[in-house]
């Protein structure tokens, strides 16, 4: 046991994805193209939401930062993923596991928070067409960016700190491929209690709100769809919102179907699977929902092809 706050250990081991050795290149090499396609992906839609001014909207401030979110929310765990496959011992320092775990919370909870405004963005220019100027002010925006970071801040600070205060004594295997909540509670020698209370708490305030309200969102904008009497106009409201419903659908989906439809055969197989669902898949996934459906994301990236003078520019 331990005194305090003192940890016995000086890093954790993580076992990694249930992986085959005689897979381990095939995965590995898969892995990194999906990183690179996140990167990569993430990266040209930022890129061109900063250079085309056809794209400086309330919409587009909010799919830059989710793109960003993306792409470091990929970022803090494929790097070590990958690292890992090709170590021998697939280890992770202490104070670094701590930071993987702040790092993580911070930006599943800011593509969150960040999907709750867009879906507002979307209820506002769908409900109130006439007023979408006035309402999407620039204050509101950015007011709106100032709230989703400070927010992410401090419930991502609350659970590493917490974290932090609890003693790991002789077992250090995680059976993850990163440094999550709930196998570093497992293996604590400490009370958790206070722990597995805020997780509840909070949870319910980064998760269960924001969903509920985008669906609150979502019933308003199909009400309004109703009484729209032209098929062409229901035609372009789905259009207009079904990249932020399919991104909605891919986050909040992978997310219920690990924590509120629990399995007893294969748990952590099931937790270490559907943890990849929405730190990878999801990321890689967002860039092409929103740029093959977006009409205004394709113009821009044909008006800067145009602008370099590439060859095969149309």
């Amino acid at each position: 046991m331990t005194e305090g706050n003192q940890t016995v250990i000086s890093q954790f081991l993580l076992l990694g994805l249930p992986i085959p050795l005689e897979h381990q290149h095939l995965f590995y090499a898969l892995f990194l193209a999906m990183y690179l396609t996140t990167v990569l992906g993430n990266l040209i839609i930022i890129i061109l939401i900063l250079l085309d001014s056809h794209l400086h909207t309330p919409m587009y401030l909010f799919l830059s930062n989710l793109s960003f979110s993306d792409l470091c929310f990929s970022s803090v765990t494929m790097p070590k993923l990958l690292q890992n496959m090709q170590s021998q011992i697939p280890s992770i320092p202490y104070a670094g596991c701590l930071a993987q775990l702040y790092f993580y919370l911070y930006f599943a909870d800011l593509e969150s928070f960040l999907l709750v405004a867009m879906a507002y963005d979307r209820y506002v220019a769908i409900c109130f067409p006439l007023h979408y100027t006035s309402i999407m002010s620039p204050m509101l925006c950015v007011s709106l960016m100032v709230l989703c970071w400070v927010l992410t801040t401090f419930h991502a600070m609350l659970h590493t700190l917490l974290m932090a205060r609890l003693s790991f004594c002789e077992d250090n295997v995680i059976p993850h491929f990163f440094c999550d909540i709930s196998p570093l509670l497992k293996l604590s020698c400490s009370d958790t209690h206070v722990n597995e209370l805020m997780i509840f708490i909070m949870g319910g305030l980064v998760i269960f709100i924001p969903f509920l309200l985008i669906i609150v969102s979502y019933a308003q904008i199909v009400s309004s769809i109703l009484k729209v009497s032209s098929v062409q106009g229901i035609c372009k409201v789905f259009s207009t919102c079904g990249s932020h419903l399919s991104v909605v659908s891919l986050f909040y989906g992978t997310i219920i179907g690990l924590y509120l439809c629990p399995s007893a055969n294969n748990s952590t197989v099931k937790e270490t699977v559907m943890a990849m669902m929405y730190t990878v898949v999801t990321p890689m996934l967002n860039p092409f929902i929103y740029s093959l459906r977006n009409r205004d994301m394709t113009g821009a990236l044909a008006r800067l092809l145009c602008k370099k003078k590439i060859p095969f520019c149309l």
